[in-house]
Parts: C-alpha cells; sequence; structure tokens
C-alpha cells in the first residue's frame, strides 16, 4: 500500500501535555540544589563586586570598600580597637515581585534584612587586622524572586573576598521553605516564589563551610515538631556545603582573569 506523504496520522488515543509535566514535577527531589550563576569584579568602581543569580529569579549586585580610616572606638574592658562592617541593603524600584509595601515598612524590613547581614558577615571577615578601620558592603537587589537574604549573604561574602578582605572562611547563605498540610515534614532547598508564598515556615542558614561553623539561623512562619525543624536544619547545612565548590570556583575564575594579563 503506498504512503500518503501528504498527511500524518496521529494516534488513536492521547493525553495532555500537562499530564507529563505534573508527573515530572512531583517526582522531582527536594534535595535538589537549583542553578545558580556568580560573577566577580563587575563593578570598576568598587574595590570588590559580586552578582549573583539564583534559578527563582533572585538578583543581588553586591559592592565592598575599604579599609577606610574610622574614629578609634574603647572597646569594654580596655580591649584593643577592631574593625567595624557596614552593611547597607536596598531594594531597586522595580525589584518587588507583585507586591507594594508601604514606605515606613519597606525601610523597616530593608533596615533588618541589613543588620541580619552584618550580624553573619561579622564572624567571617578578621576585623581584629583591622584597627581602627572600616569596611563597607552595599547590596542591590535587583529582582526579588525568592531566597533573597541567602542570596545576598553569598554575594556579600564574594564582594568582601573579591575586595581582598582578610576572612576566616566564605559564609555561605542557603534558604529554604518548609511545605503545610500533609507535606509539613517536607523541606524545600532554594524555593521558588510560588513555593517560598504558600510556605509555612521559611529558614535561612549562614555557614563558614571550612570551619564547619553555622554563625547565622533565621526562620520565621508556623511552629511544628521539633523533628521537622531539625530535619530543616541539616538539609539547610548540606545545602551551604553542596554551594561552597560552586562559590569558590567562582571566586578562583575571578583570581585567574585579573591575574591574566589583558591581550587587548
Amino acid at each position: 500500500m503506498p504512503l500518503d506523504h501528504r498527511h500524518l496520522r496521529g494516534p488513536e488515543e492521547s493525553q495532555l501535555p500537562e499530564v507529563w509535566a505534573a508527573a515530572v514535577a512531583e517526582e522531582e527531589d527536594p534535595c535538589t540544589l537549583r542553578p545558580l550563576f556568580a560573577h566577580m569584579g563587575l563593578l570598576s568602581q568598587a574595590e570588590g563586586s559580586a552578582y549573583l543569580e539564583l534559578a527563582s529569579g533572585t538578583k543581588v549586585l553586591c559592592a565592598a570598600w575599604g579599609p577606610r580610616e574610622a574614629a578609634a572606638v574603647a572597646e569594654p574592658g580596655g580591649a584593643a580597637a577592631t574593625g567595624r562592617l557596614v552593611c547597607e541593603l536596598r531594594h531597586a524600584p522595580f525589584a518587588g515581585c507583585g507586591r507594594q509595601a508601604a514606605a515606613r515598612e519597606a525601610a523597616a524590613e530593608h533596615e533588618a534584612m541589613a543588620a541580619a547581614l552584618r550580624e553573619v558577615l561579622e564572624p567571617a571577615v578578621q576585623l581584629a587586622r583591622y584597627p581602627p578601620a572600616r569596611l563597607a558592603v552595599s547590596a542591590l537587589l535587583l529582582q526579588d524572586g525568592s531566597s533573597a537574604l541567602g542570596a545576598t549573604v553569598s554575594a556579600a561574602a564574594l564582594a568582601l573576598t573579591n575586595a581582598g578582605m582578610e576572612m576566616y572562611d566564605l559564609a555561605v547563605g542557603c534558604a529554604l521553605c518548609r511545605l503545610p498540610g500533609a507535606a509539613a515534614a517536607c523541606c524545600l532547598l532554594q524555593p521558588s516564589e510560588a513555593e517560598e508564598r504558600r510556605a509555612a515556615a521559611l529558614l535561612t542558614v549562614t555557614l563558614l563551610p571550612s570551619l564547619n561553623q553555622a554563625w547565622g539561623l533565621l526562620g520565621c512562619g508556623q511552629g511544628g515538631p521539633p523533628d521537622s525543624w531539625a530535619q530543616a536544619l541539616r538539609l539547610g547545612l548540606d545545602g551551604c556545603h553542596r554551594l561552597y565548590p560552586v562559590l569558590r570556583q567562582s571566586l578562583l575564575r575571578a583570581a585567574w582573569h585579573r591575574a591574566t594579563p589583558s591581550t587587548a
């Protein structure tokens, strides 16, 4: 029987593609680490800079300056003065993901995030090597998809390292969420905006991987069994350990480009 090249016969029975897409989404491992992109040295006006982008769409640009001379402040008990780390965090006007907060609420949120950023970065920087000096970090959130604080911590640590600051270790931030209802025991690493919006609890973990010391733990949301929080903490620490080689490779690549003379 000759073939009819003008018509292609389809199957007698078929299913919508959405059925298979939903099945793939259900089989996704919640422990999977989603892709990220990091690049250093983008800002020529700063002594160190880093850009970090998550798969969820979060984009943050950080710049670092220092050490700059500052007035000496006496420590309690007559201890030697140490350097001071100043952190600033701003949102770009177009960074909001569909939510418009009041100016007062937005300023309070930025101030709280900047304070949290300083608290988790201070243990990673050898401030005793800069007395009396001032180190400054400025973070600009270009797009707030989700996991903003964890991404900002990692980008700020990369910027400080790119500026040549002496550090004990590279601080790595990782965010996760605990789903509500029957999936309360299930946690997701680096949640998307939709997952973060419907989460029962959010957690951001900061780790110094080489020293294996957790310096930051910030959570919010509904309470749950202690075992679920312990599981979330273990998952967050594991995520930080897996993020560390990616960020370290970005640092090595930036150092190699800086050491290689330009042929232009």
